[in-house]
């Protein structure tokens, strides 16, 4: 966390920064990714597996490791499957599974997001899962950027008792989103956190920022590891896509997070 924000529109509609405290969230993919983005300086982390499928909801046993990192806030994805974010019954009822092992389990807070077939909000069971959720933060993640009306959605989300909304502006990155997301930090005011991701990285988190006035962001900030397998078997791919390399992978890189972190450390 660091003391710089932009919060007062000067006469090009742009902001000046004025002290406040920013939060870097490390989108871990696991509990290496975890480790690595406390040795990076991270203070909290969106923890989940599978992010060539938009992110799922970690296993239970790196949810528990996760957990012991001291001075670490762990914030848990809570999504089934890939694919949208209409859920049947069974997988609400895993959803809700979920929520309860996270809350006995000490983690700080989940991140969910439910939309009913027209592209709406799904209010009631967004405002169920916060319930049930409590006393742990909730933010509604990414399903904000796939929805029809993104104003109607905040002021929807504004009642359910969420903490903060993830989104890139329904653009493919937060840089593109920079329009919405300004009107969204704007008109949310005190009552729900707006928290940009996608795409943010040391070239580009302090553009957004001055342009935006958002105080947290979120980031994977991977690089590619490769194998130290030394036999390769080439013919053999164990999700049936050959576009997905089985000697390599990715994970949070360390010092990326640190040079985000100090990036913004030497604005106070």
């Amino acid at each position: 966390m660091v003391n710089f924000y932009p919060d007062k529109e000067n006469f090009s509609g742009l902001f000046i920064f004025t002290k406040k405290i920013i939060m870097i969230e490390i989108c871990a993919n696991g509990i290496q990714s975890a480790f690595n983005a406390k040795k990076g300086g991270a203070r909290r982390i969106e923890l989940c597996s599978a992010l060539q499928k938009g992110g799922l909801t970690p296993g239970p046993s790196t949810i528990l490791l996760a957990r012991e990192i001291p001075d670490f806030k762990v914030h848990v994805l809570i999504r089934p499957r890939g694919g949208d974010f209409l859920y049947t019954s069974t997988e609400t009822d895993l959803i809700r599974k979920d929520i309860e092992y996270c809350r006995n389990a000490g983690c700080d807070g989940v991140v969910f997001g439910f939309l009913t077939q027209n592209g709406e909000i799904d209010q009631a069971l967004t405002l169920e899962m916060v319930k049930l959720a409590a006393p742990m933060e909730v933010t509604f993640h990414r399903a904000f950027d796939l929805c029809r009306d993104p104003l109607t959605a905040l002021e929807m989300l504004k009642e359910t008792g969420i903490k903060r909304i993830l989104t890139s502006g329904q653009a493919a990155t937060a840089s593109d989103g920079i329009p919405l997301i300004r009107e969204l930090v704007r008109r949310a005011g005190n009552k729900v956190i707006i928290m940009p991701g996608a795409g943010i990285n040391a070239t580009n988190i302090l553009e957004i920022a001055r342009q935006t006035g958002a105080t947290e962001f979120h980031l994977s900030a991977t690089a590619t590891r490769e194998s130290k397998m030394t036999y390769r078997n080439q013919k053999v791919s164990m999700g049936g896509n050959h576009y997905i390399p089985e000697y390599a992978f990715t994970e949070s890189d360390t010092e990326k997070i640190r040079e985000i972190v100090q990036l913004i450390d030497r604005l106070r």
